[in-house]
């Protein structure tokens, strides 16, 4: 028996011990079921099968550490009403938030981090990893560490777009339709259950094969944004204008004004195909955002509060904006983090396949698409753009499942 599996084991026993002493149960059962797998993988795949677990149960250590130290150095920059409810933060939503963190600086300062171009071809095709190329070459020649780093600006910022429209659509859809009723709330629930009755990824290929190609251009893309914007404002505006004649005519004056120049940035961020897709992802998943929004402030809008509002004679826009969305927003953020995961797999997914984020612009999902062909030599590059969207997926989650927490009493 190797000295390693001796000091493995005796460290995995010692620190269940003390575990069990001090009553941390979490922390024994943790560390007992490590010791157990541990023990059947040590029989099965001897010592090398021990090095895997042993690393695995390193990187989690790791983690928690870091976690550890994120949610101190989040308590101490903080408010104190929220350094409060940091406080009581598990350690995986302070591992999802120092994720988040992560890429979120990754993608902001993507030029100022990656040591190379996002499409430099700078070594041949598939060269190894050396002091220059962390991760190697990709099989342009291209470094693949900046290619990361780039595609983190370029897939979480084309999810995060689309996640906005599409939550801003459907939320101002679902308040509507709960305060309203009637023929309005009729007509937006049967055309959002024609959409979702659609798979969400035969939809996407169908809409992108549409509008893709020829008509991806910057006229098409113009108008398409305008009028997603005119759609969205035009809830708004019946919402603030009531009854009135000149409510309407100022609102739709204002709105085709403020849509022309939402377009117009739009097309600033984003080059054609790019908006294309946004607008696509926008109208999967905005019936999702709702049903859930219909039915959050479907039960606000029966509370005596806003029977009272209603007899004191507040307007819909009033009573949405006053009395319903406050008292609905702790589900719809968690909604809101639980969306982007949906959309930024299936950007992800759509780019694997060739029809998201086009060349030569980097993306994580065309990256694992790019180099598939490592793996047939056992080269796990491929691997690791598929990590990162694994791994922020989940960070995301465990954000959200904590906001669940806090705002409903779930356990996590």
């Amino acid at each position: 028996m190797s000295v390693f599996v001796i000091l493995y084991y005796t460290l995995l026993l010692g620190a269940s011990c003390l575990a069990a002493y001090y009553k941390k149960r979490s922390a024994f059962l943790l560390l007992f079921s490590l010791t157990l797998v541990s023990f059947i993988l040590g029989i099965i795949g001897g010592v090398a099968a021990l090095r895997i677990v042993a690393i695995s149960a390193g990187l989690l250590g790791l983690s928690a550490m870091v976690s550890y130290a994120f949610r101190e150095f989040l308590i101490m920059i903080a408010p104190r009403n929220m350094a409060k409810e940091l406080r009581t933060a598990p350690l995986t939503a302070a591992f999802g938030m120092f994720v988040i963190f992560t890429v979120a600086i990754a993608g902001i300062f993507a030029p100022f981090i990656a040591p190379f171009g996002e499409a430099e071809v700078i070594s041949s095709a598939f060269a190894p990893a050396d002091e220059n190329m962390l991760l190697g070459a990709d099989q342009l020649g291209r470094d693949m560490f900046s290619r990361l780093v780039f595609g983190a600006r370029n897939t979480v910022a084309l999810a995060l777009a689309g996640t906005v429209l599409a939550f801003t659509l459907g939320a101002l859809a679902g308040l509507l339709a709960a305060t309203s009723g009637g023929w309005f709330d009729q007509v937006i629930a049967r055309t959002s259950d024609v959409i979702m009755s659609i798979p969400s990824l035969i939809f996407a290929l169908l809409m992108l094969s549409i509008f893709g190609g020829e008509l991806a251009n910057d006229t098409t893309s113009f108008w398409l944004l305008t009028g997603f914007a005119m759609v969205t404002g035009l809830l708004v505006v019946s919402a603030v204008s009531e009854r009135s004649v000149m409510g309407w005519v100022i609102g739709l004056a204002v709105l085709a004004g403020v849509s022309a120049v939402f377009a117009g940035a739009m097309l600033i961020l984003f080059n054609p195909s790019e908006i294309i897709l946004i607008l696509v992802v926008a109208v999967i998943y905005s019936p999702r955002v709702f049903r859930l929004t219909r039915a959050v402030a479907g039960n606000v809008v029966v509370m005596d509060y806003i029977e009272a509002a209603k007899l004191r004679g507040e307007r819909t826009w009033y009573l949405i904006r006053r009395e319903i969305l406050p008292n609905s927003t702790a589900p719809l953020v968690a909604e809101f983090g639980l969306e982007f995961c949906f959309v930024f797999l299936l950007i992800a997914g759509l780019s694997f396949l060739g029809l998201g984020i086009q060349p030569p612009t980097a993306d994580w999902g065309s990256m694992v698409r790019e180099n598939a062909t490592l793996i047939s030599f056992g080269d796990i590059t491929p691997l690791i753009p598929a990590a990162a969207i694994a791994l922020l997926t989940v960070a995301v989650n465990f954000v959200v499942d904590w906001m669940l927490y806090r705002s409903s009493g779930l356990k996590v």
